[in-house]
């Protein structure tokens, strides 16, 4: 799991930002994702450093 450092809304998707061995990865994420893995989209585009990521899943999920 990776912490997500930055979030930004692209067209239909919501393309993350996160940090492995010193490189700076994305991965995009479609709405229908975000609700079936109940992450709220305003708040990942508000507090993008309240989640992590496993990339290897696909998956986003909070830090509380």
């Amino acid at each position: 799991m990776h912490d997500i450092k930055a979030s930004k809304k692209m067209g239909n998707d919501i393309m993350v930002s996160f940090e492995v061995d010193g490189k700076n990865l994305f991965e995009a994420f479609n709405f229908q994702d975000l609700i079936d893995m109940k992450i709220n989209a305003s708040d990942l585009l508000d507090r993008p450093m309240s989640y992590r990521i496993d990339q290897a899943a696909h998956k986003i999920v909070s830090k509380k």
